[in-house]
């Protein structure tokens, strides 16, 4: 096993920013404290398994550890990418947990969930980007119950030739990866990713499985303009995007990308507005938004509304 410690990524030391906003009330949450949270935190921990709820300090953590609803972070806890929004650990990774596919299935079914949603770092490290391992998981899942929906989140898997096939094969209920913020900003927050390459993963994984629904997010409060978010949306749209996802960037410590703006509770009800007209299948918007949040109902009403 690597013993490198994980470190922060310089590039996320550069922002002189001292949380300048203050923060609305509109998004302000408790503090987990509930016997269910402490129930999920203590099967985590005894599984020995990583969830981007804590790695990426998600406000949504004690409300949705309460109802038992964990996103798993497969591949480990320390990202090859330096992304400035990003509150991971970026350096050199461990080596891939080959039993970690089989403590996931053990959690999903101690958890009772009906939908899982699994993601995972980048491993630019990896020749197929992780995609075999995410194969591995979900089989895992499938060989021990054939109900549960299982919903991905991925890397951009770039370079990786066969990475897609091999997700296409596995068959997840939903694909998704996050084109997160607009093309101008994407040199200075998402280093090492592309936007067009982001774009094609999106097209492309219904070529090898056109049963797959696919799913992509945004922050917003990064600087961006109204009409660059419609940009994406309508971005989205062109590639076969089925559902969007848009919540507000809270910047997890100075050391972070500067936060510009809190949009208002108006404000994202515009751009849910804008969502539906342009025929997405489905939209979750609001300041808390975030990829996992309510999925699993999200994901039932998804079905429901495209029977």
């Amino acid at each position: 096993m690597n013993n490198n410690k994980p470190y922060i990524s310089k590039a996320h030391l550069n922002n002189s920013n001292t949380f300048k906003l203050k923060r609305p009330s509109w998004i302000r949450v408790k503090a987990p404290i509930s016997n269910g949270y402490n129930d999920s935190r203590e099967l985590i921990k005894k599984l020995k398994l990583n969830t981007v709820c804590q790695e990426a300090a998600c406000p949504n953590i004690g409300e949705c550890w309460q109802k038992k609803h964990v996103t798993i972070m497969i591949l480990g806890k320390v990202c090859t990418r330096k992304c400035t929004f990003c509150n991971i650990a970026t350096g050199t990774p461990n080596l891939v947990d080959h039993e970690e596919p089989s403590r996931l299935a053990n959690a999903i079914a101690a958890l009772k969930l009906n939908h899982v949603v699994i993601t995972s770092v980048d491993r630019d490290d990896l020749d197929d980007g992780g995609a075999q391992h995410f194969y591995n998981c979900i089989n895992e899942l499938r060989n021990l119950d054939k109900k549960v929906t299982i919903e991905i989140l991925v890397p951009d898997f770039q370079r990786k030739e066969k990475a897609l096939n091999i997700i296409g094969n596995a068959s997840p209920d939903v694909f998704n990866h996050n084109l997160e913020t607009i093309p101008r900003l994407y040199k200075e927050i998402r280093k090492g990713a592309n936007y067009e390459h982001s774009l094609s993963i999106l097209k492309k994984i219904k070529s090898y499985n056109n049963k797959i629904w696919t799913k992509s997010g945004l922050m917003v409060g990064l600087g961006e303009t109204l009409n660059e978010i419609y940009g994406v949306m309508e971005d989205m749209r062109k590639n076969y995007v089925d559902f969007i996802t848009i919540g507000q960037y809270l910047q997890p410590s100075k050391r972070h990308q500067e936060l510009k703006k809190y949009y208002t509770l108006k404000e994202f009800q515009n751009l849910e507005n804008k969502a539906w007209e342009l025929g997405f299948s489905m939209v979750s918007c609001s300041p808390l938004t975030r990829s996992s949040y309510h999925a699993d109902a999200d994901f039932a009403r998804l079905k429901k509304l495209n029977a």
